[in-house]
Formats: structure tokens, C-alpha cells, sequence
């Protein structure tokens, strides 16, 4: 109860700032809220290479993997509400641009109504997904009335959602109760990294160059989904020693895991030249083109990396109880393309014979990266800035300073 009349009080305060703010007029801008990089910085860098006339502002958390170098033309605001003056320049730059592009939940979007001419457009962080979110997430059914109407104020904010797929945009409506007209059917921007043959050899150029081993072996990465109950009691679930025994002549393991339970292992220490900490490293995706099999769970990666056509194992050793107590969007084998083992047993052998059906991977590919076709920044670029909005009403110009 002391919780949500905090959050009343800290989102009162926040419209009350806002509505303020709405006083001044709209101005050439683009505010961009970025929790994690990748899409951001797509549409960042094709808004540069159009060079559309919109300044544009970054307001990003701290592991957003997003730095004032990424984005040296930029308004660069750190998410760190603990400074006041942080907090008002958000809400200035809310209340007056043009367009907001997000690629999370922000809560404070609760308090804010936009004026008619504003779009907020949800980028979000998966092409697809196999664990629900949203009102679909079995969690949110526990929360009080209070709160589920606060997550619907923030949905119903949200004029457009990118899309990849219509698998997607079915469970986007589903998840936030949004109507067919607000799916944009553009593309994941981030996927164009895997139709960019002169920057994927760039990247794997800078990688290799890196780390030897990943040119001389095969690699097998492992990206499992975080767990809530993970940072103070984080168990890997794979017996390290014995793949090392068994795989270590011909592959190398990389660890992706989440960087808040990166330091509570030191597995790469105990096994130097065959495990690689990959968890810090900012961009999965550039992982991938280095990545000969994937092992996942309930992660969003397996959508982006069936664009390779590559093996991947699905290693959902809790299903039970992650069914449970968060949820899935279908029947878990029906939903992945891939082999599903449930212990160290199978999964090495799975490893072994190297039987993956590629056919049903690409299907998947089909699927769910329906309209990621290598020109999703660009068909978001265009809807955003040169698409008719004749009727409008006219900006002023950017302001300076701040």
C-alpha cells in the first residue's frame, strides 16, 4: 500500500511538470528513451544518413549499452532520475517533441497526454517472444487495480508499435489490448545488421581479431533468459567440465549472461580457452555472427539469429515452473524450431550428431521476421519523416542548449 502511494505521488508530480512543460510549443525533435541500444541507435544512425532535419535527444538508462560517443549529434541525457535537473530536461523534452520513440515499458508514461499532433512509437526489444509480458504476463494478475490501470494509461500512449511479423503483432495486441491500427508494419530495425554483408565482416573482423579461438574453433554460445531469483542465487546450468571434456577439442563456449549476476561466477577462469564472459559485451546480435549453435530458453535472440540459418537448441531446464509462475505464449515446443533437451545428457549429444532440421528454422525465420527485410530503419525513417503529414500544424525550431 506505502509502495503505490509513492508511485501516485512521484506520477502526480510528474503530469503536474508535464502539463507545464506542454505549455511551450513543439519543436523540431525527436526524444528517443532507450533501455537497451540496438534499435535506437538503427534509427538513429538512418535518421543521420537521410539527414533529417530533426534534432534528436537520447535519454538512456545506465545499461542501455548507449554513451555520448554513440551519439555525437545528439542532445546525450543519462536516465538518472536521482538528478533533478535530468528529471526536468526529460519532461521539457517529453512535453515538446514531436515524436517520442521508446523500446521499453516507461512507467511514467502514465502521466502524460500527449498533444494531438504527438506519436509515441513503441520500438520494444524482441522480434518476437516466447514468454508473455504485458497483461498476458502472470505476474501482472497479482498486481492491485491501481496498477494494472496505470500499465493501460501507458499502452494507450503508445499511437504505433514496429512490428516484424503478424505472429507479432497478434500477441502485441493481445499483451497491451491495442487495436489493428496501431501496429506498424515496418520491420525490426536492428535486424538490417544481418543483410549488411560490408558490417557483419567489419564486426567479426573486430571480433576474431579479439579472440583468437573463435576463428580456430567452433562456437557455441549460450544467451539463457534472466530469472528473477538470480542475482544472489545464480546456478549455471550446465556441467562446464564435462562438455569441456567432451567438446572441448572442437568447440569454445561463450556466456551471455545478464551483466547483474555477472560477477557471481568465475567459470571462465576454470576452464581458460574453452569459456569465454561474453556477458558485458554490449550487442548480442554481433555475437551471433560469430555463433555456429545457439542454446536458449526463453529468450528473444533465437528470432534474430534464424536469419543465419543456423543450428540452435532450446535448454528449458525449469519449464514447469517458469510455465507457472510467468508464462509462455503457446505450447513451448511448438513455439521453438529447434531440438528441446531438458538435461546435460541429451544436450551434448544433441551437440555431437549435429542433426538440426534447418528447413524448419528458416520457416521460423519466415514467420516471425516477415517484414524485417533489410530496410526496416529505412521504411521506420520514412514513416516517421517523409511520409505525407500535410495535415500537421508546423513546428517551431529546435531550441538551443539544452
Amino acid at each position: 500500500m506505502v509502495k503505490e502511494i509513492c508511485i501516485e505521488a512521484y506520477l502526480l508530480l510528474f503530469k503536474l511538470m508535464f502539463n507545464l512543460c506542454k505549455c511551450f510549443p513543439l519543436r523540431q525533435k525527436t526524444l528517443i528513451l532507450a533501455s537497451f541500444s540496438q534499435n535506437c541507435l538503427f534509427v538513429y544512425n538512418e535518421m543521420k544518413r537521410q539527414d533529417i532535419p530533426y534534432k534528436i535527444i537520447f535519454i538512456c538508462k545506465k545499461n542501455s549499452h548507449i554513451n555520448r560517443q554513440h551519439v555525437p549529434d545528439a542532445i546525450y541525457i543519462s536516465m538518472d532520475f536521482k538528478n533533478p535537473v535530468n528529471w526536468v530536461r526529460l519532461i521539457y523534452h517529453l512535453a515538446t517533441s514531436q515524436w517520442i520513440l521508446v523500446d521499453n515499458y516507461y512507467p511514467f508514461l502514465a502521466a502524460v497526454n500527449f498533444k494531438n499532433t504527438v506519436q509515441c512509437i513503441q520500438l520494444w526489444h524482441a522480434a518476437g517472444a516466447i514468454k508473455t509480458f504485458g497483461f498476458r504476463d502472470r505476474s501482472v494478475a497479482e498486481r492491485s487495480a491501481r496498477a494494472r490501470k496505470r500499465f493501460k494509461k501507458v499502452y494507450n500512449n503508445f499511437h504505433k508499435i514496429v512490428v516484424g511479423s503478424e505472429a507479432m503483432a497478434k500477441i502485441f495486441m493481445d499483451a497491451f489490448g491495442c487495436p489493428p491500427e496501431k501496429i506498424l508494419r515496418s520491420g525490426i530495425p536492428r535486424t538490417d545488421l544481418f543483410y549488411d554483408s560490408d558490417s557483419q565482416s567489419r564486426i567479426i573482423k573486430k571480433l576474431t581479431a579479439e579472440n583468437k579461438e573463435l576463428k580456430r574453433k567452433k562456437v557455441i554460445l549460450y544467451a539463457p533468459t534472466y530469472r528473477d531469483d538470480q542475482i544472489h542465487h545464480f546456478n549455471l546450468k550446465l556441467d562446464m567440465h564435462r562438455m569441456y571434456r567432451e567438446l572441448g577439442d572442437e568447440y569454445i563456449v561463450l556466456l551471455k549472461l545478464h551483466p547483474a549476476i555477472k560477477n557471481t561466477i568465475e567459470i571462465e577462469k576454470l576452464y581458460p580457452g574453452f569459456v569465454y564472459d561474453y556477458s558485458l559485451y554490449p550487442d548480442i546480435n554481433e555475437l551471433l555472427l560469430v555463433t555456429d549453435i545457439l542454446i536458449t530458453d526463453y529468450s528473444s535472440v533465437p528470432y534474430e539469429y534464424a536469419l543465419l540459418k543456423r543450428p540452435m537448441i532450446f535448454y528449458p531446464y525449469d519449464l514447469k515452473e517458469y510455465v507457472r509462475s510467468r508464462g509462455l505464449w503457446g505450447e513451448y515446443e511448438k513455439l521453438v524450431p529447434g531440438p528441446v533437451v531438458y538435461n546435460m545428457d541429451d544436450l551434448i549429444e544433441t551437440i555431437k550428431n549435429g542433426k538440426f532440421d534447418l528447413d524448419k528454422i528458416e520457416e521460423f525465420s519466415r514467420t516471425w521476421n516477415q517484414y524485417s527485410t533489410g530496410h526496416s530503419s529505412r521504411n521506420l525513417v520514412h514513416y516517421l519523416f517523409v511520409a505525407d503529414k500535410s495535415e500537421e500544424q508546423p513546428l517551431e525550431p529546435m531550441e538551443q542548449g539544452l
